[in-house]
């Protein structure tokens, strides 16, 4: 993994080089930007990139963003004490004091005040609004939406699950899922816990799955082929239904065609004078 990055560095300086030397020498804006610095350095704000000596790429906006970045390759600090900590690959970091303390951790995105504060390691972690992915004890490859996260985290995505704010959130509404169609081949009941924790398995508290029984006497997966082969019997009566609907129409239809003719068959009644 190592050398593939060391190749990606090295041909990203290839490219900027070339783009470099074809580029007009004529100053476009006056004055001249500031904070131009060598290996693709930008640097603007007291003490942005101190510390840098051999890094490329890095982009450090605000007061001590990337203060400790000194041989870290394409991050960007934007907001005082971004990324202050940081050594290592591929962060963004965008509010103040967002992946303050990530000295190590690469590929790692925290945008809103304070988001990832604490993460030091991790890798693959996304924090989306102020506080989140907060949470001292989270490990890698996470999603965090307005959530700070639970220690352990490893390959989770939370979603307000913890609220950042401290209020806890009443209502969840995600549009593309009322009416769309689901094939009843594939299709799994879901199960939701008191902490809006999703799933398609039971587990009781050790981790194990539940075996659980239903009315028919099946497991959960039992129950959702049960209830596919359900789905299927209702569509196949609501189509037979519809069928005979047609059919008893059609026969009204005809009924009052030939009650019509028979009507204006019928001879007319003649009224008969029996006077004497």
């Amino acid at each position: 993994m190592k050398t593939i990055t060391n190749i990606i560095y090295a041909a990203f300086a290839l490219f900027a080089s070339a783009c470099f030397t074809l580029l007009p020498t004529a100053q476009a804006v006056v004055p001249a930007p500031d904070g131009c610095y060598p290996g693709f350095t930008t640097a603007e704000g007291c003490d942005a990139l101190h510390s840098l000596a051999g890094g490329a790429g890095n982009t450090g906006v605000g007061w001590r963003s990337l203060f400790f970045d000194s041989t870290g390759n394409f991050n960007t600090g934007v907001g005082a004490g971004a990324l202050v900590l940081n050594n290592g690959d591929s962060n963004t970091a965008v509010g103040t004091i967002a992946l303050l303390l990530n000295t190590t951790g690469s590929n790692n995105t925290a945008l809103g005040a304070t988001a990832l504060f604490n993460n030091s390691a991790g890798d693959y972690i996304t924090a989306l609004g102020s506080g989140a992915g907060t949470d001292p004890g989270i490990v890698r490859n996470n999603i965090y939406l307005g959530d700070p996260g639970f220690p352990g985290d490893e390959n989770v995505i939370s979603i307000g699950g913890i609220a950042a704010s401290g209020t806890d959130f009443t209502a969840t509404y995600i549009g593309g899922i009322a009416g769309a169609s689901v094939n009843t081949g594939t299709a799994l009941p879901v199960y939701v816990d008191t902490d809006g924790h999703l799933g398609t398995n039971l587990v009781n508290a050790s981790g194990n799955k539940v075996k659980m029984r239903g009315p028919q006497g099946a497991h959960p997966q039992a129950m959702s082929n049960e209830f596919q082969k359900q789905q299927t019997r209702i569509t196949e009566l609501e189509s037979t239904v519809a069928e005979q609907q047609k059919q008893i129409e059609a026969l009204t239809a005809g009924l009052q065609k030939v009650s019509a003719q028979i009507e204006a068959s019928r001879p007319a009644l003649q009224v008969v004078n029996n006077q004497q």
